[in-house]
This record gives structure tokens, C-alpha cells and sequence, in this order.
């Protein structure tokens, strides 16, 4: 989703201001009055900086080309190739889309956690106890028939008797427990290591539902960067199953 793409992006400004910041920490203060930046305007500082939330306040045409001329880098030009946009259309969404960006930078950040619904909790709970458990008979009665799977940045699995093997393949492996949350105010399952201390959240799955059959599940335990600067919160609730003891190790995709 949008939403991924963005964090990608995001986090790829941040590393590049971080590394420039390194560098010129370590110019003299004579060689920093020689050298000019060209990409250290105002608008492409606070691009970088902004969290998703604020960014999807914005609409699609001002998103779209604050994320591609100030995150990105690219020319007004080059973005009007990418949206399909005209040229006067693209500069008026960019300054409308700095201005807001300005605007929501300046406000109070509001801090309401995130809620679920009922039906949500409940549905997305007894998976994470089967899961936990270790009772992935009773998991796979819960998911449909045409169900698709991601493993996002491994494999794409699509029908019941593909996804089954999935199952299998955290069923021989001991490093994770699961518990409910949120990651960027979405419901999701939230993947820790038991073994470790800290307890951190070390991958999510997002779950969607159709009645009470799972129909799509992704697996973002292989894609660490999505938890990069992600607001990430925990449900608090009934305590899960401790997990079962797994039979054998290794995660086979």
C-alpha cells in the first residue's frame, strides 16, 4: 500500500540528512562558510521529517508531489512525467501541499490512541491465541478458501492449500510470540522474540477479514524497515497462550 511505499522514501531522506549532517559535522567552521547546500532548503528538511499522519492529511495531487520533488529529489518536470500531471497543476499542488505541511508541523501533535471495534478484537484475538498456542489445525479453519498470503520482501501464496504450508513453517521455529496492536493507528498483529530482553517489537502482520474467514494476510517479519520510525501501540486486554514449544528450528519460506 501507499502507505509502505511512503515509509521507504521517508526513511531514505532521513538516512540522507542524516548523513549529511555527519559530514559537514566534520568540516571546519572556515570550510562551512565556503560551501553551499543545495538541497538543504527549509521545504525538504521538513518533508523529511514529517510522519506519515501528516502526510495523509494531505490529498493525493499534494502528497504526491511534496513526496517527489521534497523527499525524492526529483525535478518539477520529472514529477509532472510520473503523476501525469501538468506542469502548473504539479507547482500549485506542491505549495499547497508545503503550506499544509507547514501548517499541521506547527499545530500540537494529537495524541488519541488508536481504538478497536468489538467484532475486530475479538476476530484478531482468538487467532493470536491459536497462534500462540500452536493449534494451526484450528488457525487454518479460520482462513477462506481463496485466500492470499504475503510475505512481504520473500513469497506471495495464494489458496487454502498453499497458505497451509506457511503455518508449518512458524510452527518449527521458537523466536516469536504474538500479541495485538497497532502500527501507524492499523490493527495488527505484532511479532516479539520471547527470547529477547527488551521485548521489541520485531514484525507485525496485517490480517483482513471477510465475515469470520481470513481472506489476506501480510507478513512484514522479513521487512524491518517498515518498523523504522513507525508509531507502533499495544492492546491491552486478556493475556494470550503462551506459546507452545516449537519441534524444530529454522524458517523455511
Amino acid at each position: 500500500p501507499e502507505q509502505w511505499l511512503f515509509r521507504i522514501a521517508h526513511n531514505a531522506a532521513q538516512d540522507h540528512l542524516r548523513r549529511r549532517h555527519r559530514e559537514r559535522s566534520r568540516m571546519t567552521e572556515i570550510d562551512m562558510t565556503t560551501i553551499e547546500d543545495p538541497s538543504g532548503s527549509a521545504d525538504a528538511r521538513l518533508a523529511a521529517a514529517a510522519g506519515l499522519r501528516s502526510f495523509m492529511q494531505l490529498s493525493v495531487a499534494q502528497r504526491g508531489a511534496v513526496i517527489l520533488v521534497d523527499v525524492l529529489g526529483l525535478s518539477l518536470h520529472e514529477t509532472c512525467e510520473v503523476t501525469g500531471a501538468t506542469l502548473a497543476a504539479t507547482k500549485a499542488a506542491l505549495h499547497r501541499g508545503r503550506a499544509q505541511l507547514r501548517i499541521l508541523a506547527a499545530e500540537p501533535e494529537q495524541a488519541a490512541a488508536p481504538r478497536l471495534d468489538a467484532d475486530d478484537e475479538r476476530r484478531l484475538r482468538r487467532y493470536v491465541d491459536l497462534f500462540n498456542a500452536r493449534d494451526f489445525d484450528a488457525v487454518r479453519a479460520l482462513i477462506a478458501e481463496d485466500i492470499q498470503l504475503e510475505v512481504v520482501n520473500r513469497l506471495r501464496l495464494r489458496g487454502k492449500a498453499e497458505v497451509s504450508t506457511y503455518f508449518g513453517n512458524y510452527d518449527r521455529i521458537s523466536d516469536w510470540t504474538l500479541s495485538l496492536g497497532f502500527v501507524d493507528g492499523r490493527p495488527a498483529i505484532l511479532i516479539r522474540n520471547p527470547q529477547e530482553p527488551d521485548g521489541a517489537v520485531r514484525g507485525f502482520m496485517l490480517v483482513e477479514w471477510r465475515d469470520e474467514r481470513v481472506v489476506q494476510i501480510r507478513d512484514f517479519r522479513y521487512a524491518p524497515w517498515c518498523l523504522i520510525d513507525a508509531e507502533i501501540s499495544t492492546v491491552e486486554g486478556p493475556a494470550s497462550l503462551e506459546p507452545a514449544p516449537s519441534r524444530a528450528s529454522g524458517f523455511v519460506p
